[in-house]
């Protein structure tokens, strides 16, 4: 990690807890069946999205050094990516949403590093660096849509989640990662994407994390910009399936001016898009979001914030209309004609003010939860936090004072004042209490013998979200994923193919050129008859070379491919088209 950021000063702002998500690269484990793999999507992907990309894709291309001929290396990426000031780094297939979200908000660009098979050329469900790299990367050379990008992964972190998110998540990240390894039966598949279906159909009332995942996965991944009549690509789904990105234009697929309304439309990451919404430019993207933002919890607060957390069962935070934040796992909350009178926690807890941790209020002193109520004194018109110091020692809400709180929903705090802590502004934030004790209808919430009572002031919840205020006040650096992505051992027949493939990139590099091409041919005909990309590669070399011999014997062999393998038969013909149509490429 050290050398990565060393080349790239955007990642030197990353905490601690998101940089337990990154891995190295390991550039030297691609083979070069995976580097032909890449060769060939690339090549397709700019002759097609040439005519039907959003222009920034190509200038991207060319502004974040991607090559059309190799992976890309990271490394390489992050000196460029530098000057408009976004980083890359590589991770393991999906990672948790709030993690993705809050890497984009910090610039950086998350990159599955490695590359789907070649059985899986056309589409795969898993990330890898086919669609982040080729598909994420490019785009966000326009300044316009990096600032979209940015603000989302933002706004995004802040999403509180349901429990039922976290194992969709996993179902998700489990059946990415079994349809992409080699080998895996079509039953487990099947099974797999069964519960993914299931729990899909089962997820209740969908969080604010779902919402905006839905929105993500319409602008980020499969958008559409310009007009509906004539829509451009712009999604990384889209710009990296050289599959669907050629369907999507047909009218097989309906266009939808872009609205709030698709974040209650929900997708199927296995199956092509039977819709696609449209954007008018970039900058409209930015409105949507914000008109959502408007409606989440953290802009909102209230009552339903508070339940948002609770039905989470995840860390997560509320703000106080003083400023005060409370960051813990909340568990419950007394109501009153629906509104909020009084917030509980169960286990480690912490307060801060504007995202830094009060003194002495972090989770050693708040170890088994923390409880507070919210609202005015009943029969006060003024707020506890409104009050000026008069008016707080003519309340008795003074050090050393021993007086009984009575709130407006019923709650009582009734102890000896200790001391109290005020805002920037100078309003009162907390009050510490000895003796003390909190009830509520003859209920006791906090009993003398418990210690010292922290009290929270705020006549209001303004803000709920999903994570702690303070990064600091919890030990974020825990996870663990379920499992990770298949690499089996390689069959020595394999490994034999994967050295003829090399032979053939050395060729085209100028590395090797005494190769003999055709013997490469013989042997690939005789010992490994059904693979399709090599003779395509060998082609290639051959018709720029005008050897008629060899490009007849090619074309034979690839007939009998396509005789036999029917569903490659497209590939081949797309492979050749471009060779023919003698494309030029950067």
């Amino acid at each position: 990690m050290k050398s990565l950021i060393e080349l790239n000063p955007v990642l030197q702002k990353l905490p601690e807890h998101l940089r337990q998500f990154i891995k190295p690269q390991n550039y030297e484990e691609y083979s070069a069946i995976d580097q032909a793999v890449w060769r060939y999507v690339m090549r397709k992907n700019v002759n097609f999205l040439s005519k039907v990309a959003h222009k920034s894709y190509l200038e991207g291309l060319q502004k974040t050094g991607i090559s059309i001929d190799s992976i890309p290396n990271m490394y390489g990426m992050n000196r460029i990516l530098k000057d408009i000031g976004w980083a890359a780094v590589a991770v393991d297939g999906f990672i948790p949403p709030n993690a993705f979200m809050e890497f984009q908000a910090y610039n950086v660009l998350v990159i599955a590093s490695d590359i789907r098979q070649l059985e899986h050329i056309e589409y795969t469900p898993a990330p890898d660096i086919i669609h982040e790299g080729a598909g994420h990367a490019p785009i966000i050379a326009n300044p316009e849509y990096a600032e979209y990008l940015r603000r989302f992964g933002e706004i995004g972190c802040k999403a509180i989640s349901s429990a039922k998110d976290y194992e969709l998540y996993e179902a998700v990240r489990h059946l990415s990662i079994i349809k992409e390894a080699p080998n895996t039966s079509k039953n487990d598949i099947a099974s797999a994407e069964k519960k993914v279906e299931e729990l899909q159909e089962n997820m209740g009332m969908p969080s604010e994390m779902a919402l905006i995942r839905n929105l993500h996965w319409w602008t980020v991944e499969y958008g559409l910009i310009g007009s509906v009549e004539n829509p451009k690509i712009y999604g990384a789904g889209l710009l990296s399936s050289i599959g669907e990105s050629e369907w999507c234009m047909t009218n097989a697929v309906k266009k939808l001016p872009y609205t709030i309304e698709a974040t209650y439309q929900n997708f199927d990451i296995t199956k092509p898009q039977p819709q696609l919404f449209v954007t008018p430019d970039f900058a409209h993207l930015s409105l949507v979001l914000e008109e959502f933002a408007n409606t989440m919890a953290v802009r909102k607060g209230g009552l339903s914030g508070v339940n948002k957390l609770i039905n989470s069962k995840a860390l997560g935070t509320v703000e106080l209309s003083t400023g005060i934040q409370i960051s813990g796992v909340f568990t419950s909350v007394i109501e009153n004609e629906d509104n909020p009178i009084y917030i509980q926690t169960t286990g480690k807890t912490a307060l801060a003010y504007r995202e830094k941790e009060l003194v002495g209020h972090g989770c050693e002193t708040h170890p088994k939860g923390f409880g507070c109520p919210i609202g005015k004194l009943k029969g006060i018109n003024i707020a506890i936090e409104d009050m000026s110091p008069r008016d707080l020692a003519a309340y008795n809400i003074y050090e050393e004072q021993i007086v009984t709180l009575e709130f407006e929903g019923g709650i009582t705090v009734s102890g000896e004042i200790i001391t109290g802590k005020r805002n920037l502004q100078g309003k009162i934030i907390l009050i510490s209490f000895k003796n003390c004790t909190v009830s509520y209808n003859n209920k006791i919430l906090f009993k003398p013998s418990w210690g010292i009572y922290d009290m929270a002031v705020g006549k209001d919840i303004v803000s709920a979200f999903s994570g702690p205020a303070d990064l600091n006040s919890f030990n974020l650096v825990t996870h663990i994923p379920s499992e990770k992505t298949i690499h089996i051992k390689k069959s020595e027949e394999q490994l034999k193919l994967e050295t003829l493939y090399q032979q053939i990139r050395d060729y085209r590099v100028g590395k090797n050129t005494i190769i003999s091409r055709t013997k490469v041919l013989e042997n690939l005909i005789e010992n490994h008859p059904k693979d399709w990309l090599l003779p395509i590669e060998i082609y290639e070399l051959a018709y720029t070379s005008n050897e008629e011999n060899l490009c007849k014997g090619i074309l034979n062999h690839l007939e009998k491919i396509k005789q036999n393998r029917p569903e490659v038969g497209k590939l081949i013909d797309d492979g050749l088209k471009i060779i023919q149509n003698k494309m030029v490429y950067n």
